[in-house]
C-alpha cells in the first residue's frame, strides 16, 4: 500500500492525524474566503471611500473577520519574515485560519524564493497551501495534444521540486483544478508524485470547463482534498458553446450540500473557501476545432451530456454581467455577492 492508498483508506480520526497539528478553529465550520473573491478590490485603483482596496493579507484578514469568515486563501509572494509574523499575529488575534496561494518552482533556481514563500506562509500560521499547474485554462493555452503533455512532465518536475520543501515545513499543497486537468489527469498525478503532502484544492465550478460533470469531478477528487473553492455555477448557451458563470450560492445548478458532505467524509478537518468571482461570464467554446485541439479524441457523450445541461438549465434573467458597470458599482455588487454566500453557507451548509 502506498501513502496515497493509505490516506484513502484511514479513518477519520486517522486523516486528522495526518495533519501535523490540528488547530483548534479546524473544527470550526465556517465559510473562509479566497482573495480571487475581491476580483475588482484587491490591488484596485479604483478611488473608494466605501470600497476602499485591499493591498495585503492583513487588510483582507480584518475585513473578512467583519463579515464573519471563517478564514482567507491569499496569496503568499515575497513577503518579508517580519510581515509574515503580522500576518500571524492578526489571524491569532482574529481567530481565522490562513491559507496560501502559492506559485510552483518550475526549474532549481526557483527553490530558494519557494522555500522562503513555504517559510513565510508557515510562519504566519498555513498548513495548507494551494498551486496551480498551468497560468491558463487548457482551451486557450496549449494548441496540440503535445503541448498539454509537454505541461504534464513539467508539472510532474515542479511537484517533485516542492515535495522535499513542503515535506521539510510540514505544510500541505493543494493542486486546484484550474479548467485545465480532466479529473482523472489530476488523479493520475498526484499517483506519479506520491506524496502525503500533495493533494487537492478542490474547485467545485472549474472542471465544467472541460465538460466534466461536477459532481463526478468531487466525487473523483474528493479522497484527495486538502482544502476547496466553493462556488455555484450558472450557464447559458452561445454560438460557439455555452457561457458558464459564478452566481451567488443558491442561485445556480450545482448540489452544494452534497459536495459539501463528501468533502467532509473524506477530509473533516479540511476547510471550505469561498470563490465567488464578480464578472462578465466567461465563453467556454466547446463546438469550435480550437477547443479540442489539445485532446486526442472527441469525447461526443460528454459534449452531448454538457450541452443538454445547458439548455436544461436556464439561468432567470440572464447570466449576470458586470462590464457596463461603473468601477464603484462592481465593487458593490461584488460585496453583495460575497455576504450573500456567506449567508448561504450558515443557513443551508450547516457553517455558522
Amino acid at each position: 500500500m502506498d501513502r496515497r492508498d493509505f490516506l484513502q483508506k484511514t479513518t477519520a480520526g486517522a486523516l486528522a492525524l495526518s495533519f501535523p497539528t490540528v488547530p483548534d478553529f479546524l473544527a470550526d465550520k465556517r465559510m473562509g474566503i479566497v482573495v480571487h473573491s475581491y476580483w475588482s478590490r484587491w490591488n484596485s485603483k479604483v478611488d473608494s471611500k466605501k470600497y476602499p482596496a485591499f493591498t495585503n493579507a492583513i487588510e483582507l484578514l480584518d475585513h473578512c473577520h467583519q463579515l464573519g469568515a471563517g478564514g482567507v486563501q491569499v496569496i503568499v509572494n515575497g513577503w518579508s519574515t517580519d510581515f509574515a509574523k503580522k500576518v500571524r499575529d492578526e489571524r491569532e488575534k482574529l481567530g481565522l485560519y490562513l491559507e496560501g496561494s502559492i506559485g510552483l518552482p518550475k526549474k532549481a533556481e526557483d527553490m530558494p524564493k519557494f522555500e522562503q514563500d513555504v517559510a513565510n506562509a508557515r510562519e504566519a500560521g498555513a498548513q495548507v497551501l494551494r498551486t496551480v499547474c498551468s497560468t491558463g485554462r487548457r482551451y486557450e493555452t496549449y494548441h496540440s495534444p503535445e503541448a498539454f503533455e509537454d505541461l504534464k512532465k513539467s508539472a510532474l518536475t515542479s511537484l517533485q521540486l516542492a515535495e522535499p520543501v513542503l515535506r521539510r515545513h510540514k505544510v500541505k499543497l493543494g493542486i486546484e483544478n484550474h479548467k485545465d486537468w480532466l479529473a482523472p489527469d489530476l488523479v493520475n498525478l498526484l499517483k506519479q508524485v506520491n506524496s502525503e503532502w500533495i493533494g487537492v484544492t478542490l474547485d467545485f465550478g472549474n472542471s465544467m470547463a472541460l465538460l466534466e460533470d461536477p459532481m463526478q469531478v468531487v466525487q473523483t477528487l474528493a479522497p484527495y482534498v486538502f482544502s476547496t473553492h466553493v462556488k455555484d455555477m450558472a450557464v447559458e448557451e452561445y454560438p460557439n458553446g455555452f457561457l458558464l458563470s459564478e452566481v451567488p450560492m443558491g442561485k445556480g445548478m450545482l448540489d452544494l450540500p452534497k459536495m459539501v458532505e463528501l468533502c467532509r467524509k473524506h477530509n473533516p478537518v479540511g476547510t471550505f473557501s469561498l470563490e465567488m468571482i464578480t464578472r462578465d461570464p466567461l465563453e467556454i467554446p466547446c463546438l469550435t476545432n480550437a477547443y479540442w485541439e489539445t485532446f486526442r479524441a472527441m469525447p461526443a457523450p460528454e459534449l452531448a451530456r454538457m450541452l443538454r445541461t445547458v439548455r436544461e438549465h436556464t439561468y432567470s434573467g440572464g447570466l449576470p454581467r458586470v462590464s457596463q458597470l461603473t468601477p464603484e458599482a462592481k465593487l458593490a455588487l461584488e460585496e453583495e455577492n460575497i455576504v450573500a454566500c456567506l449567508n448561504y453557507s450558515k443557513e443551508k451548509l450547516g457553517m455558522k
